[in-house]
């Protein structure tokens, strides 16, 4: 590499007497033999070595186990005896150290001063010790030595001192020289397999058209949401590897899963359950029966599963390294999260967060997350810029990304209180103003988000939420203080939440200024420290029965949330409408439609093409039922939404929109117990099979020790996006008729491109 020759030029220097600036002085370290050729400090990466130390007097030194199996330490010269090590990146250029035994090396304070090099099983992280600044004592950053800049230093992250033989030091001069020769018999870092054979290439369509499917609404960090406490459990990497990124959910979720409260009503658990249930569930913090298996890598008993459990990862990067292999090229990453669920579950003990449940703080900790997922992966494939995850800010560097044969990632923020824009202002904040929402704006632009959603569930500044009902209706009257404000006047416009019957119907009181003082709002200010308080009120109106009827949100758009649109479009930044309610869904479209600007609405339906009118893109799911008699109506939306795309002068192409970890259902199986379809199903998927462009072969594919069935199982996570396309094509669906989903990262850009430049003409 082009940085390590660098280095093995400089080193020649001290050898002829010569002096340079950050080397050290040679007088003080004798030449020694040329270290062996390496990569560089970004090399080691999944690599197999010993640990060499040299303090610049006598010979070498190997790191190796001591006689007790507790601890290391630098022997006497001659590496026969020395450790090997397997160096897993848990950073670009910071490193795990792994040895043959599945033991990691630490640094930990002696009980007789100073620091011990110790030699552990087992460690803790962030969510373990439940401190989000901890920082693992395993955890070794390399360095160039300031003493020989052909060897290396290593750096411990937790404390920051340097390596000695003897222990560490403050003083980089004094650390030891370190040098890492390649060995053989390393123990296997525990990771999941991706089981596809192959690689992607650079491809474009013969036009010129970018090759790849786009993927417009997903969540790959949830597990930032909810205060960061496991609520939703699992994250899509760990600095610590897969162990501790999908470990066993009890001491989160409890026995038997049963204090995943969220989980037990979002995945049907609690769907029998009357209103006086919530009761005991409230005041235990635990629901009153068994909840879900538990166990995670390497057994993965019972989750993930993305059409069943809500609370639990399916986005593993080593997942979405699948769905990639198979010609995911754009994906658009979300934040998203629930204030409201999260007080409750800290309240009543089910959970303990690491941080706020503020909308916004988990904006930021996931926008920090995406960025440290992107080197993460750069560092398992050999240093900044090498992996195949890449942030993009731009459509231009979007273009170049996929045109490389890589996955580009668009940011974007879906959650409820976004920029905290409160309806009605919580403690230490004030009401939101214009000044306000452009400064915001302009913050989180500069963050790289490209994509908004105006509102998600609940009411806020900018508009009534999207009319879901349920708990949802609840979690409104929580969050803003607000009853329910639906009625059955309502435009003719198909919105993808609001419309139909309301569940509480004693929370339902319409009023006539959106914006007035809320009635609840003094109590459900208490709601985080003692919900039972909080809603004592109000619970004869809560236990009264629901309504039936078309509802919808009586308010729509307020002036602020047109000021947003509208500061949003003079920047080129892409919204998503597709959690406006009725009213505001309208408005949304005329203020688009009057600036030729392009929508997105990644959920619902595209409104009878009008979403396609001014370049806009929607995103569909494939179907999951062949019919015996129609072969290819699992391509049945993709076909009939390209076909509104080019009639309404669109770019005939559609993309997916999973909404993965988003609380929302994946492709379930088509055989088995679980198997939506009425009709009798053929064609099962087998293996082995080939990528569509005909680079990777899938091999069945593995959750850590057990095997997964797609055909019985379905999509339960993102790897599986291999599976159901080749499920589709066994439906008869030709590569002609699929061409349209591999050209969706073409047409989310041109989408892009089309804001950027109505928004300079803005």
């Amino acid at each position: 590499m082009k940085d390590a020759r660098l280095l093995r030029l400089l080193g020649v220097l001290p050898l002829l007497g010569l002096v340079y600036p950050g080397c050290g002085d040679s007088a003080e370290t004798p030449p020694r033999p040329d270290p062996p050729v390496d990569d560089g400090l970004y090399g080691y990466a999944n690599g197999c070595v010993a640990v060499e130390g040299y303090d610049g007097t006598g010979d070498a030194a190997y790191l190796k186990a001591t006689s007790g199996g507790d601890a290391f330490a630098f022997s006497e010269p001659g590496g026969e005896s020395a450790s090997h090590f397997f160096l897993r990146a848990s950073d670009l250029g910071t490193y795990l150290f792994y040895d043959q035994d599945k033991r990691y090396l630490i640094a930990e304070e002696s009980t007789e001063g100073g620091y011990r090099l110790a030699r552990v099983e087992k460690l803790e992280d962030p969510l373990t010790v439940l401190d989000e600044s901890f920082v693992s004592p395993a955890e070794w950053e390399l360095e160039t030595s300031v003493r020989d800049s052909r060897r290396y230093q290593m750096k411990h992250l937790q404390t920051g001192l340097y390596l000695t033989l003897t222990g560490l030091t403050s003083k980089a001069e004094t650390a030891a020289v370190i040098t890492l020769p390649s060995q053989e018999g390393c123990a296997e870092f525990p990771e999941l397999t991706i089981d596809a054979a192959g690689a992607t290439k650079p491809r474009t369509w013969d036009d010129g058209a970018l090759y790849g499917i786009a993927e417009l609404h997903s969540h790959i960090l949830t597990n930032e949401a909810f205060g960061g406490g496991s609520t939703f459990h699992g994250a899509p990497f760990h600095r610590l590897g897969v162990e501790h990124a999908l470990p066993d959910c009890s001491p989160w979720h409890g026995e038997e899963g049963r204090r995943d409260v969220v989980g037990y009503f979002f995945d049907g658990g609690g769907s029998s359950q009357s209103t006086e249930d919530l009761i005991p569930i409230l005041t235990t913090g635990q629901v009153p029966e068994f909840n879900h298996f538990t166990a995670g890598y390497p057994e993965f008993t019972a989750w993930p599963k993305s059409w069943a459990s809500a609370t639990h990862q399916t986005m593993y990067y080593k997942w979405i390294e699948r769905a990639y292999l198979a010609g995911l090229r754009l994906i658009v990453q979300h934040v998203t999260g629930n204030s409201v669920l999260c007080d409750l579950v800290n309240a009543i003990g089910s959970q303990e967060g690491l941080h706020s449940c503020n909308d916004m703080v988990t904006v930021d900790h996931a926008l920090t997350a995406i960025r440290a997922m992107e080197r993460y992966i750069d560092a398992q494939s050999g240093g900044p810029g090498k992996g195949w995850f890449h942030v993009v800010e731009t459509p231009a560097q979007a273009r170049e990304v996929i045109k490389e044969g890589k996955l580009a990632v668009v940011l974007g923020i879906e959650i409820s209180n976004i920029f905290d824009c409160f309806l009605t202002p919580k403690a230490g904040f004030e009401q939101c103003t214009t000044a306000n929402v452009v400064e915001k704006i302009e913050q989180y632009r500069e963050q790289g988000v490209r994509v908004f959603f105006p509102v998600h569930k609940f009411d806020n500044a900018f508009s009534a939420g999207d009319g879901s009902d349920g708990i949802i209706e609840l979690g409104n009257f929580i969050n803003s203080g607000h009853y329910s404000n639906f009625v059955e006047d309502c435009p003719d416009i198909d919105a993808a939440f609001d419309g139909g019957d309301i569940t509480f119907g004693g929370i339902n009181k319409p009023r006539d200024v959106y914006d007035s003082p809320a009635p609840a709002g003094d109590d459900m200010a208490k709601f985080g420290k003692n919900p039972l308080v909080a809603m004592a009120p109000y619970v004869d109106q809560i236990l009264e029965p629901g309504i039936s009827g078309d509802f919808c949100q009586k308010h729509g758009m307020t002036p602020l949330g047109e000021t947003l649109m509208q500061e949003l479009m003079k920047r080129g930044l892409m919204i998503d409408i597709a959690h406006l309610p009725k009213r505001s869904l309208e408005r949304a479209y005329e203020l688009m439609e009057a600036n030729q600007y392009p929508p997105l609405k990644t959920h619902g339906s595209t409104n009878g093409g009008r979403l396609y009118e001014h370049g806009g893109m929607s995103g569909i799911s494939l179907g999951r039922c062949a019919s015996p008699d129609t072969p290819g109506t699992m391509a049945s939306d993709l076909t009939s939404h390209v076909e509104s795309a080019a009639a309404h002068g669109s770019y005939p192409a559609e993309a997916l929109s999973f909404d993965l970890n988003g609380f929302a259902h994946g492709p379930r199986p088509r055989f088995g117990p679980d198997s939506p379809c009425g009709a009798p199903q053929s064609n099962p998927i087998d293996y082995p099979f080939t990528s569509y462009d005909g680079e990777v072969t899938f091999e069945q594919p593995h959750l850590g020790n057990r095997e997964v069935d797609f055909n019985t199982e379905g999509m339960i996570h993102i790897g599986l996006l291999p599976e159901l396309i080749e499920d589709v094509r066994r439906d008869g669906v030709s590569d002609e008729e699929l061409e349209p989903l591999f050209r969706s990262a073409e047409a989310f850009i041109r989408l892009w491109e089309h804001a950027e430049s109505r928004g300079k003409a803005l």
